[in-house]
């Protein structure tokens, strides 16, 4: 099984941190091919620098999918590494394979694991986008509580550093105060803190990472199928300009492949 593991900000310091916890995650003969986005920004707080976010997203999607499955460029399923899951679930139009996000992942499990969930995150600001992503995937009747840091970050790499002791506090708030089940260490620069603290938390921990990882592995493992129809089947053939050569061609790729299917018209 190949992955491919995006990071949507631009900080090569935490696209080193989803690796090293992407490597100990994945299982083994599971490779991983770890990219960061080409641009935007450093690290993703608000709904309009996840919308820059996505469009980066897309345009490394599409450089491993513009051929389609079996061509020596193309990867079993994709991981988009940034909490909030910038891009999703439009990304999953965009290709056959399965393109999973790590909030969507890091929900699963914790709804696999208890009933009222909390997100830790790394600040004040981010937490609306949080919140709609919960609501989105349906879990909003699950929420316990979003907690969050409100302190100005030293640096989006040593977050986890600068913070573990304001992490671990938040996390125990979220247990005993908000009656939390599971706790989620939200956002890539989290990425591997939850190994450190699990013994620490009275309940169990998630990490989005190793959730995205694993849950990803399992999603391609099911072989259920592409979308053909419904609401993720690829976007209907019609005229396009200004797209990359890459993002064209990926388009292309999964609309004659539905068209083959007998579902729409090819480009």
């Amino acid at each position: 099984m190949k992955l491919l593991v995006i990071n949507p900000n631009i900080s090569d310091a935490v696209t080193a941190l989803i690796e090293a916890e992407a490597l100990r995650s994945a299982s083994p003969g599971t490779e991983l091919v770890v990219r960061t986005a080409g641009y935007g920004v450093e690290y993703i707080e608000t709904r309009f620098e996840s919308l820059i976010a996505a469009g980066a997203v897309a345009e490394i999607i599409a450089e491993y999918t513009r051929e389609g499955p079996g061509s020596g460029n193309s990867v079993d399923g994709v991981v988009v590494a940034a909490f909030g899951d910038p891009g999703m679930p439009a990304l999953k139009e965009l290709t056959d394979i399965p393109v999973i996000g790590i909030t969507e992942a890091a929900l699963c499990a914790a709804a696999l694991q208890g009933h009222r969930i909390s997100i830790i995150a790394i600040s004040d600001r981010i937490r609306p986008w949080y919140q709609d992503c919960v609501e989105r995937f349906g879990l909003g009747g699950r929420l316990a509580s979003i907690r969050s840091i409100n302190e100005s970050l030293h640096g989006i790499a040593s977050v986890q550093q600068d913070f573990k002791s304001t992490l671990l506090a938040l996390s125990h708030q979220a247990v005993t105060e908000d009656g939390a089940d599971v706790v989620i260490l939200a956002g890539a620069p989290l990425a591997g803190l939850a190994r450190e603290l699990r013994g620490q938390i009275r309940v169990p921990v998630v990490d989005g990472i190793s959730a995205g990882i694993r849950m990803t592995e399992a999603v391609v493992g099911l072989q259920s199928g592409p979308h053909r129809a419904g609401a993720f089947a690829a976007p209907p053939a019609k005229s396009r300009r200004g797209l990359s050569a890459n993002l064209d061609a990926a388009l292309t790729t999964t609309q004659n492949a539905a068209a083959l299917s007998g579902t729409t018209q090819p480009a």
